[in-house]
């Protein structure tokens, strides 16, 4: 039984510690339900961690350039790619000696979530999952991230936000709001219901 919206999330990117016991997950008409997460993030899937991994002894750059190279499975044009890198870094105000550290080892939080937004950019996937990506972040930093979904979204690609808090939602134009309590979508709504949750809370749906 999926109890949670993270676990959802976790449970489509087949994550090793989640079991699934029934049901199916389709991906552009292609049942993914027993694929791997490696197999998955091929298949254009990404997801933000709300606690992003720290991975002492590989650097920002060298990550993503490992990253890009297996998801799309051709080889990273060096010039492009730092081009493209320069540019995301840019918009999103990172620091450009982070690249040289070792992934998210004595990163702030800000800086850690920074780091995901960029990676979804510069992988480009067709659905991008970001699990509370706005958790314990300032709203300077609140507003960074919603500047890097915008810049990332299009007519070609879909972005699943997980989040308790709506003020991440004030800076951006969504399509659906929906409250999922225990497993299941008890409401469905546009950009308003996410105004009323924030007047209201979540207990007129429990």
């Amino acid at each position: 039984m999926v109890l949670g919206k993270s676990t959802t999330a976790n449970a489509i990117l087949n994550n090793p510690e989640y079991i699934k016991t029934k049901g199916t997950i389709n991906f552009e008409e292609e049942d993914i339900t027993n694929m791997k997460t490696d197999e998955i993030s091929r298949k254009g899937i990404f997801m933000s961690f709300q606690l992003p991994e720290e991975i002492p002894g590989v650097t920002v750059t060298n990550f993503l350039k490992y990253a890009k190279n297996k998801v799309t499975g051709k080889p990273v044009k060096i010039f492009e790619f730092k081009e493209e890198l320069t540019k995301y870094m840019s918009e999103l105000n990172i620091n450009s000696k982070n690249m040289e550290r070792s992934l998210n080892v004595g990163f702030s939080g800000g800086e850690k979530k920074k780091n995901e937004i960029l990676q979804m950019l510069i992988l480009n996937p067709k659905l991008a999952i970001l699990d509370e990506t706005d958790s314990g972040l300032d709203v300077d930093a609140i507003k960074t991230v919603s500047k890097g979904i915008e810049m990332f979204k299009n007519e070609n690609n879909a972005i699943l936000i997980i989040t308790h808090n709506t003020k991440i939602l004030n800076s951006l134009k969504v399509d659906y709001v929906h409250v999922l309590i225990n497993g299941k979508i008890v409401k469905t709504g546009n950009q308003e219901l996410a105004k009323e949750i924030e007047e209201n809370g979540y207990a007129v749906y429990k």
